[in-house]
């Protein structure tokens, strides 16, 4: 288990609650401001929504307060941290994306942002993968 809990919630089964409505329950439940404090990334593809606190707050706390919350449980959803991970695969990209604008992208505290130790881009696919620096406390 990590030593510092992920600053990411993941919510599951949110096609019932509009973005908005989202927002709006996380604030209440967190007493947090979205775009200042968190940010909300809905993915209906599958049916989740990812919630990142900029601002620091325990998290595994936030998950237990939301699995009681009234709301949450008549909307059917489900929180859970988000596994923290060493590497992702970043798509869509511009073609003229640069690796130095990758990097700073993903550190940035606004974007829930950990140092990273590697970005390798590829061009053909409008892709990278971003390599993270080792979190403390992890095995």
């Amino acid at each position: 288990k990590s030593a510092v809990p992920s600053p990411s919630v993941v919510f599951e089964n949110v096609q019932g609650c509009s973005p908005k409505c989202l927002c709006m329950l996380l604030e209440n439940i967190s007493g947090l401001t979205i775009d200042d404090d968190f940010t909300v990334e809905v993915i209906p593809e599958i049916n989740v929504a990812v919630a990142t606190f900029i601002k620091s707050i325990d998290t595994e706390e936030f998950v237990k307060e939301c699995s009681q919350n009234k709301r949450v449980k008549e909307f059917k959803m489900t929180a859970r941290l988000l596994e923290r991970t060493q590497s992702i695969k970043a798509e869509n990209l511009p073609a003229s994306v640069s690796k130095d604008y990758i990097t700073i992208y993903f550190e940035s505290a606004r974007n829930g942002g950990v140092p990273v130790s590697d970005v390798q881009l590829f061009p053909e696919e409008n892709s990278a993968i971003i390599t993270f620096c080792d979190h403390k406390g992890n095995a």
